[in-house]
């Protein structure tokens, strides 16, 4: 396919030639026939049917027939959207089992890059607005402490972003969000080095985060959808990319606020005193935000001229659109050099004609309240089932929410802790020592989601002991941080604390989805999201008035709250290595 196309072309099997292959002669998923074998108690035994265009063993009923995939294709209790769910979610598993029976293959590693892209991005902008706040006092007159309304006006764009794209994908498409997330993040992050006040700068800031909002909602269910079920754990390996984010903003910060900044004077720093630096001098913030803005744009650009993403086949069935859904199916085996039995007959037989059938497409209206269903009281209710179940539930909504404010307490305001320790009597840090200071920390942080992959697979250690060992041992750090003012003492605690603090994340964003039903999964994992987000708004709140009456108070804050997550965790019922999702 050429370079530069039709980034919202649409597809026909035609367009992909020669990877199509009859059910009863295309070669399934080794596992998908052994527990379609299991669930219907079909052996090797089995007799043998030497028909033409039927499987070999298990008869009609083999995993190599249609009647067979009926079988596979348990629709449960229809309920509400009982139409929805039988033109569209039974059709959705059997393009599970063609995707799954292609494999992983070119196409999701490309994929997983692009979407890391987007996680990339999510953490480079917090970073980035942490590491300006320095600087914003010095040019705009804000105090040190005022200037941290910043980091608030990011977070609310975070939260409208995170509910905007999250429902937006659902109406106008995934690849239109996937697109225009990083379109917005990356123009807007250009504007940022133009600030004209602080006061335009937050509002900048805020637009960036709107945009930027939206990369780990959307491209996480946009990854997941075209990943075959034996590979769904690289869901869990896109948290790599979140560290990678810290590193390259420490990286280019490091550059940047070294050179082109004014040395600060925080003390003459407020609002009722002059500028401590003119615009001329203190260009570094700004050039920062410019090369950030222009990577992000740049990762747009690939995302949109350098690959060509299919649209996802649940989003085509939800709009009707069942010959483009197989025909992206048929994309992905020709992009991985493989060969697939999905039809458009094949989908017919399981859950029926759409041209024989009405009402086969749901209404912008119904797909805004199947969205909002999600989080409805019978959504909810199921995630209390059972004792156990409900005490798993609290648990792990209280650790996303302390997380959620305990992680930028510490983190969006470190620039600030290294250069001014808030005594009388020391001089700020020197640019050059913060920023360099900053960088070895994110490079430290980088192995902690790698190390956390493995250990979550170490028997006797798993999930539970790997997440609460490293949240204990990150909020001790945290208090061990605030003991000296010596640079090279804080760098020390800071870059362990960041190694332990990528450890927690990783498995938390891992064993989360794990514990929760699947039916629920989305409103269990949705509802602790927006946990972490709300508290994640009110922490630079916190910072604020905390850090008035004791400079070191928002990381004692920190701290607390990381070892009330660590308590929670101590009480997780739960344990899934080794163990299928509930």
């Amino acid at each position: 396919m050429p370079v530069f196309m039709n980034p919202f072309q649409k597809h026909h099997v035609r367009d992909f030639p020669d990877v199509f292959v009859p059910l009863a002669h295309a070669t399934r998923y080794p596992s998908v026939v052994a527990d379609h074998n299991e669930k219907l108690g079909i052996s090797s035994d089995s007799p043998v049917n030497d028909k033409e265009g039927e499987a070999s063993v298990g008869g009609k009923y083999s995993a190599n027939t249609v009647e067979g995939l009926r079988a596979e294709v348990d629709l449960g209790t229809l309920g509400k959207w009982a139409f929805y769910i039988m033109q569209t979610a039974g059709k959705s598993k059997v393009i599970n089992k063609a995707i799954m029976d292609i494999g992983m293959g070119p196409y999701q590693w490309q994929l997983f890059v692009l979407c890391g892209f987007g996680w990339l991005a999510d953490n480079l902008v917090l970073q980035v607005v942490a590491l300006t706040l320095p600087s914003l006092t010095s040019e705009f007159g804000v105090s040190s402490n005022n200037v941290r309304y910043t980091t608030c006006a990011t977070f609310v764009g975070l939260c409208l972003g995170a509910s905007f794209w999250g429902i937006g994908a659902d109406l106008l498409g995934r690849r239109l969000a996937f697109n225009t997330t990083l379109f917005l993040a990356g123009v807007f992050g250009l504007a940022v080095g133009g600030g004209p006040s602080w006061v335009g700068t937050c509002g900048l800031y805020a637009a960036l985060g709107f945009g930027v909002g939206g990369n780990l909602p959307v491209d996480g269910a946009l990854f997941l959808e075209f990943l075959p079920s034996a590979s769904q754990s690289l869901l869990t390996l896109l948290s790599v990319w979140w560290p990678l984010g810290q590193l390259l903003g420490s990286l280019i910060a490091w550059g940047f606020l070294s050179n082109y900044t004014c040395s600060p004077d925080l003390d003459s720093c407020d609002v009722s005193a002059p500028p401590c630096c003119a615009k001329a001098n203190n260009w570094g913030w700004r050039y920062l935000n410019i090369t950030v803005g222009a990577i992000i744009f740049s990762m747009f650009m690939v995302r949109f001229f350098f690959f060509h993403l299919f649209e996802s086949p649940k989003y085509l069935l939800a709009q009707g659109r069942q010959a483009e859904a197989v025909a992206t199916v048929h994309g992905i085996a020709y992009k991985n050099k493989r060969k697939t039995w999905l039809s458009v007959e094949v989908l017919n037989a399981i859950g029926g004609d759409p041209a024989v059938l009405d009402n086969t497409k749901l209404s912008r209206a119904d797909i805004v309240k199947r969205t909002l269903g999600k989080f409805s009281k019978d959504r909810i209710a199921p995630l209390f089932a059972t004792r156990r179940l409900g005490v798993m539930t609290c648990l792990i909504w209280i650790c996303w929410a302390t997380i959620g404010m305990g992680y930028p307490l510490f983190n969006a305001f470190l620039p600030q802790y290294f250069q001014n320790t808030g005594k009388a009597n020391t001089a700020p840090t020197p640019n050059s020592i913060v920023y360099r200071n900053y960088a070895i920390t994110s490079i430290v942080g980088v192995p902690g989601s790698i190390i956390a992959a493995y250990t979550v697979d170490v028997k006797y250690i798993g999930r539970k002991y790997t997440i609460a060992i490293a949240t204990l041992i990150t909020g001790i750090l945290l208090f061990c941080f605030t003991i000296s003012d010596d640079s090279n003492y804080q760098l020390t605690f800071s870059s362990l604390e960041a190694f332990f603090q990528n450890i927690m994340y990783g498995v938390l964003y891992a064993y989360t989805p794990e514990v929760f039903p699947a039916p629920n999964r989305g409103t269990g994992t949705g509802i602790a999201s927006f946990f972490n987000r709300l508290t994640g708004l009110c922490a630079p709140i916190v910072a604020v008035h905390a850090g008035k009456v004791n400079p070191n108070a928002p990381i004692y804050a920190s701290g607390s709250l990381i070892l009330v997550a660590f308590i929670a965790m101590c009480c997780f019922p739960i344990e899934t290595r080794g163990k299928q999702s509930l």
